[in-house]
């Protein structure tokens, strides 16, 4: 057939109401077996695709759901999101559900608020995860469905997120049996829970190791470009005889430093990176790193919550497997 056909003509051609297709669609109300089974037959026969807004109001949904997104994320860390959300509609589209760039942070909800009180989606998947997590706690008192991206203080909320503290865990073990142990640490935001959960491993490898971490080889907090070099000179100085790096950008600006300075990699010094990019992949030599599939983070976080949206048993927490490339920088 060249036109597509509704719910009204599957209803005139079987000699039921509107309301008995509906019901024979969405799976709720009173309806006999025979007629159900003869109005699904008769759909599968003509391709009857029901319209979306119309399956919306038949079993009380929007078939929207949102991801909020950082307002206040850098440039450097866009792929991650973009990578992440890629993974999220992929999933969502197989379903029928749109997904809603929600922009949004600690000190800006109005653009969330504004969303959930219309009523505009059916959940909510939070990209990032912080210390007393505003957005977490507006969303939690909407009383919608969420997961979170990342992990929290709140034991309750379902998240996926991958094992970065035992990731950075056997990173740092395998350096510190490499015969390093003076290692050096620089860190971004020290609110951003996967900050806390990477530091936390590199932490625990070194009691494994009955050792510390010498508290001044540590910097957390560093993010501008100016304090990562003048850092590393200090590191440099000081005999440092490996640099770990929280990310890739921190990672990429440590390498850019040392290669002004014509300090070599790693005869002079070695680097590594607790997260792996496209800023670090073409490097010469290749970084040691930790690799994350940014996509199927996306994806699981996106199957979470479609499950807890049709009332579905979960996890509460989703831990998503890593992998450890020791490269030429170590």
């Amino acid at each position: 057939m060249d036109k597509r056909i509704t719910i009204s003509d599957v209803a005139e051609a079987l000699g039921v109401s509107k309301t008995t297709v509906s019901r024979a669609i969405s799976g709720k109300g009173r309806i006999g077996k025979e007629t159900r089974e003869r109005i699904l037959e008769y759909i599968a026969e003509n391709d009857y695709k029901p319209n979306v807004i119309a399956k919306g109001l038949a079993q009380s949904k929007t078939y929207n759901i949102a991801m909020i997104m950082p307002d206040d994320c850098k440039t450097y860390e866009l792929p991650f999101f973009q990578t992440c959300m890629y993974g999220v509609c992929e999933v969502a589209a197989k379903s029928d559900y749109d997904v809603l760039a929600v922009y949004a942070s600690g000190n800006n909800t109005k653009n969330l608020e504004r969303i959930l009180e219309n009523n505009k989606i059916d959940g909510v998947i939070l990209s990032r995860t912080t210390v007393d997590d505003s957005i977490t706690q507006t969303v939690k008192k909407k009383g919608i469905p969420f997961v979170a991206i990342g992990s929290t203080e709140d034991e309750a909320i379902v998240r996926v997120d991958h094992d970065h503290r035992s990731a950075c865990r056997e990173l740092t073990m395998k350096l510190l049996k490499s015969g390093l142990s003076h290692l050096a640490l620089i860190g971004g935001n020290n609110t951003h829970m996967v900050t806390q959960r990477r530091f936390q491993g590199f932490t625990d490898a070194f009691k494994e190791c009955g050792m510390e971490p010498d508290s001044e080889l540590v910097f957390l907090n560093v993010e501008d470009t100016d304090a990562i070099e003048s850092i590393t000179t200090e590191l440099v100085k000081k005999g440092t005889r490996c640099i770990v790096c929280m990310d890739d950008m921190i990672c990429a600006r440590v390498l850019q430093k040392l290669q002004r300075e014509q300090i070599s990699v790693p005869e002079d010094i070695k680097v590594a990176s607790f997260y792996n990019s496209n800023l670090l992949e073409s490097h010469v030599p290749s970084v040691t790193t930790l690799e994350f599939d940014v996509i199927q983070l996306g994806k699981s976080a996106a199957e979470v919550l479609l499950k807890l949206i049709e009332n579905q048993p979960t996890k509460e927490i989703t831990l998503l497997p890593y992998k450890v490339s020791i490269k030429e920088t170590t």
